[in-house]
């Protein structure tokens, strides 16, 4: 009896446990990302880092692609749960779905995605090392300039700012696309190419050019050209990169950028973008000590950068809850 009475009475205290003694399992969340050696890589580790300590049952497993335009073919096929995606590769992807919404189309394959969480604006410029005669875009005509690649939305903005500058990026210019971020810097290092192309001041390319030897030079499109540039892509931004940005980089530069996105695939759990937004505004101080942009990838952000219907409902509900988005 007394044995009867010992088990019954443990039962009794496990039920009456409070449920936090209970073990989380934690949620597990696949980021596609991009080629090794490019900014994705390089912010999604960041990111990572920072979800993690802001909610440590929340995991972000990393997935290398070959950039944005795999990206959007992994969230449709429902192979990742996210993935960053350039500008001009969301824009087109996510004004097809309000294409099909305004059709009354219920399931076409872009009907499900929706941004998350802003990633950064991503300043355009190129490189080349310091003691190269080139030293504005028209200069570049007739040169080698590795753009980025294959897949890459860098590719996509790299080519307006130069057809927007007067330059066709297929017959002035001799383009090369690379099968990895990173394998840009050193081509220009070694004499294989001219000038590099890339995105963001943290960008991995070009702080290997700027710490080399000899250092670099950075600049932009004339200002002249940035109008015509914008005008080719909404999903184009006048940005400014202020002096000291980048070694070596003395003076003001000014150019054109577009914000990167956190995507989602349809049918992803809203209970896991929930925790993913409020884990990123809780740890953007240390993404943005991890990530020379990270600060951009404030969840606030988002309200500029697209329109609200854009937004996953987990997003939009907890701007309309800090007083972001009315």
């Amino acid at each position: 009896m007394r044995r009867r009475t010992l088990v019954l009475g443990a039962a009794l205290a496990a039920l009456a446990r409070p449920a936090r003694a209970q073990v989380d399992p934690g949620t597990r969340l696949v980021l596609a990302t991009a080629t090794p050696g490019g900014s994705f890589p390089a912010f999604g580790q960041a990111l990572a880092e920072a979800v993690r300590e802001a909610d440590p049952g929340l995991e972000l497993t990393l997935r290398p692609s070959k950039g944005s335009q795999e990206n959007l073919v992994l969230l449709r096929a429902g192979s990742v749960d996210l993935a960053l995606v350039q500008g001009e590769y969301a824009y087109d992807a996510l004004g097809a779905r309000a294409s099909a919404a305004d059709r009354g189309a219920q399931n076409g394959s872009e009907t499900g995605l929706s941004v998350v969480a802003p990633v950064s604006t991503s300043p355009g410029l190129f490189v080349v090392r310091a003691d190269s005669p080139i030293r504005a875009v028209a200069d570049l005509r007739g040169r080698r300039v590795a753009l980025g690649t294959h897949a890459s939305g860098l590719t996509v903005m790299g080519r307006s700012v130069l057809r927007g500058s007067g330059i066709d990026p297929d017959g002035a210019i001799t383009p090369i696309l690379l099968d990895r971020a990173g394998d840009g810097a050193a081509m220009v290092l070694d004499g294989r190419a001219d000038a590099l192309w890339g995105a963001g001041t943290g960008w991995p390319g070009f702080r290997v050019l700027a710490d080399a030897p000899g250092g670099a030079r950075f600049f932009g499109p004339a200002p002249e050209a940035i109008e015509p540039i914008l005008a080719l892509h909404p999903s184009l931004r006048r940005v400014s990169v202020p002096a000291g940005a980048l070694r070596g980089q003395e003076t003001p530069v000014e150019t054109v950028g577009s914000w990167s996105f956190v995507l989602a695939r349809a049918g992803i759990e809203a209970g896991a973008v929930a925790r993913l937004v409020r884990a990123m505004d809780r740890g953007n101080a240390a993404l943005a000590r991890a990530y020379p942009a990270g600060g951009d990838a404030a969840p606030r952000n988002l309200v500029a950068a697209v329109p609200a219907a854009w937004l996953h409902p987990e997003s939009a509900a907890y701007l309309r809850e800090t007083g972001a988005l009315r």
